[in-house]
């Protein structure tokens, strides 16, 4: 039964038998009095998001929101179809793309036949040929699977083939024919790639409302913000700002609102934070659509959203634990009512081939991860089964504020393309991005497989693997490293080495030994551990390793007692650089060559510091 108190009154005394609780474990962890906790030490416990909002360790009553309006009625919130599928539930999508149109087409009849339900479509620069895109299109059922386009700088070419396609292709309903024409230029102006500019897509958007068929011309394309390291305020907030200026665009070019507002499509990306993403997509429904109202056509703010799982969180190192983030991503999207959800192939961030697995595998995975749980877990058979939840409702509530904010920011420059050239939205998703990088170095922030818990024993990557690793991506200081360890494994044929010295019994060394050999690997360098021994089996081990770094791992008290004799047999024995797993304070009384070179801790700069062991082992970036 949850524990909960009335709105806006004080703590039931179940609430405060929780906090009691709470009082007692921290005061325990922390080796201090009850007496020194704060009046309500639940607050040691909360956590600060990216964009500093406050996630409270237990959500009650006293958190409890207004009830947002059903599916379908504005703000949207819940959803901007009140009769969806119940038994499709979202749409799953797959990329599409590739010189050879007839391959493509039965890339894309293959996917359709096995549960994929909407298609997006790389054409001309970033796919298939213009002039081939019938060839690719055959068969298709266009009013059952929703068709984007991703043609670059050719969006009007590809576009004008899609209309001449569909003016041959007969159906009674029209209506029901979906297409997004994919038209980029404001978002991809701040990505810096090549995309048709404005004025093209303004006439783009101009054809498609002449047509029968239901088109958007324009993607308000999130992702662009996120992978530059954007958090979710910010990634929604210059999203909405960028179609502001769209819709400033389309209104000169003499659209009225309502057909302005049916122009634009928005896509953002899911990460593995699944609270997190449901509210982002809840809370950009609910902004687009108090832009529709004050443009005085909020019947119109329901704009459709494709979601794409994080390029950014896909580490090349471990790739398989991908497909664990990609399903939390998919499940959060879901959850959260995009209308379309996109996953990426668990090794999308590697060449192909590279892992020795087929395309077809890859992109079996990343289909079926949405068809466990649409078929099997029956995620879309209840639309936004978050709502109600304090918690979701809470950060819905806050992450919208926020993001509309940072649009007002963005908003008070000049609008979107004015704080874009005046470097403002890059100013402030660098700071993000500096925030989370020091977040991940301090492993704060673990991403599994590269800065916790790394396998140094999977088969190096490729020379093309490195060159191509992701500078965005959430791991990549750590990937850099690792990139270097391969380097040096390559020319060396092994891998930079460090000794591990355990002092005392296993139950005071285990802890700092297993901590530090997974700190080492996740820096490329692998662990020597010839277990506990004296003082004249740490030299022979040293000298029979033939390596110049060692770390001391035991108990801080015994630091004190032995941890000075050790670093003089170690240097002895040949050993350049001794440190020690723990704080400085443990050997505080040590001085001269006794004293330890360097200290590893929880907390430390671990991108820095094992940088500087690489370059001291050999090792150069």
């Amino acid at each position: 039964m949850p524990i909960a108190s009335d709105p806006g009154t004080e703590p039931v005394p179940e609430y405060a038998a929780w906090r009691k609780g709470v009082a007692g474990v921290l005061a325990k962890a922390r080796r201090v009095d009850v007496a020194d906790l704060p009046d309500e030490p639940e607050k040691l416990l909360a956590v600060q998001t990216y964009d500093g909002l406050t996630v409270n360790p237990l959500y009650t009553r006293r958190d409890e929101l207004p009830e947002q309006p059903l599916p379908g009625a504005f703000p949207f919130v819940r959803g901007g179809d009140a009769e969806r599928d119940v038994h499709r539930g979202w749409f799953v999508s797959q990329r599409f793309g590739g010189p050879d149109a007839k391959a493509v087409n039965e890339q894309i009849l293959f996917a359709l036949e096995n549960g994929v339900s909407a298609l997006w479509l790389g054409a001309g620069e970033r796919g298939v040929p213009i002039a081939d895109l019938p060839q690719a299109l055959r068969g298709l059922l266009f009013e059952l699977a929703p068709l984007t386009l991703d043609a670059g700088t050719d969006a009007d070419a590809a576009a004008a083939q899609v209309f001449s396609i569909l003016d041959g292709y007969q159906v009674a309903d029209r209506k029901g024919i979906r297409v997004q024409l994919g038209a980029t230029p404001l978002t991809s102006l701040f990505a810096g790639s090549e995309a048709i500019d404005l004025d093209g897509a303004i006439a783009l958007a101009r054809q498609a409302v002449a047509r029968p068929e239901t088109v958007r011309a324009i993607m308000v394309c999130g992702v662009a913000f996120h992978n530059a390291g954007a958090s979710d305020a910010q990634e929604l907030g210059a999203a909405v700002a960028a179609g502001l200026e769209y819709l400033r665009a389309l209104t000169a070019a003499g659209a009225d609102i309502a057909d302005a507002l049916e122009q634009l499509e928005f896509r953002f990306a899911a990460t593995d934070d699944q609270f997190e993403t449901i509210a982002k997509f809840r809370a950009a429904r609910r902004l687009w659509a108090r832009v529709a109202q004050v443009c005085g056509a909020p019947e119109f703010g329901n704009a459709p959203q494709q979601a794409v799982t994080s390029p950014a969180m896909m580490s090349q190192r471990d790739p398989w634990v991908n497909m664990l983030r990609t399903t939390l991503a998919a499940f959060g999207a879901g959850v959260g009512g995009a209308d379309i959800v996109t996953v990426l192939p668990f090794d999308d961030a590697l060449p192909a081939g590279e892992l020795e697995v087929s395309q077809a595998f890859s992109e079996r995975m990343a289909r079926n991860t949405q068809l466990l749980l649409l078929e099997e877990s029956h995620l879309g058979h209840v639309q936004d089964p978050g709502a109600g939840s304090w918690f979701v409702e809470s950060l819905t509530d806050e992450l919208a504020a926020k993001a509309w904010e940072f649009m007002q920011e963005i908003e008070k420059a000049g609008g979107y393309l004015a704080a874009l050239q005046a470097g403002l939205l890059a100013e402030r998703i660098a700071a993000t991005k500096a925030k989370r990088d020091s977040d991940v170095a301090h492993r704060k922030t673990a991403v599994t497989g590269v800065n916790e818990f790394p396998n140094l024993a999977e088969k190096p990557l490729s020379e093309a693997a490195r060159a191509t690793s992701p500078a965005a991506a959430y791991g990549a200081a750590f990937e850099a490293l690792r990139n270097r360890s391969d380097a040096y494994l390559a020319a060396q044929g092994a891998r930079p080495k460090a000794l591990l010295v355990p002092l005392g019994p296993v139950s005071e060394h285990n802890v700092r030994v297993t901590f530090t050999a997974n700190l080492l690997a996740s820096g490329g360098i692998e662990s020597v551990n010839p277990g506990a021994l004296d003082l004249a089996g740490f030299g022979a081990a040293a000298a029979e390793s033939g390596v110049k770094l060692a770390v001391l791992c035991g108990a801080d008290a015994r630091y004190g007692a032995e941890a000075g004799a050790a670093t003089d047999a170690l240097r002895a024995a040949g050993i350049t650089t001794v440190l020690l797993a723990g704080p400085e304070k443990a050997v505080a009384e040590l001085s001269g060559a006794q004293r330890p070179d360097g200290f590893v801790t929880a907390r430390m700069d671990a991108v820095t510091a094992l940088s500087g062991l690489l370059e001291k082992l050999g090792a150069p970036a």
